[in-house]
């Protein structure tokens, strides 16, 4: 097994576990930020009102794109036991 091939790999893991989670901080932030604006307007500061929203629109994005994240890991991990073979026929 060469650097380069093990380089490879990291990159592509890393590349796609950042695609898959990307999404959900996306919309975790952006509530987020709606939320910390609308407790600065009304001077609310309710902890409660901070998570809640966050985890239902962050849990709301991953179950909407549930199929897009299983059909890319899907993807990664066939790509993977091609590379796998590939090393395994060489050797």
């Amino acid at each position: 097994m060469t650097t380069e091939l093990l380089l490879d790999l990291a990159k592509s893991t890393l590349l796609t576990a950042l695609m898959i989670v990307t999404p959900a901080l996306l919309v975790g932030m952006t509530v987020g930020l709606v939320v910390s604006f609308f407790q600065t307007v009304t001077s609310l500061q309710e902890q409660t009102l901070t998570i809640v929203p966050k985890l239902l629109a962050v849990l709301t994005t991953i179950v909407l794109l549930m199929p897009w994240i299983l059909g890319t890991l899907r993807e990664f991990t066939l790509g993977l036991f091609r590379s796998l073979a590939v090393i395994g026929h060489g050797a």
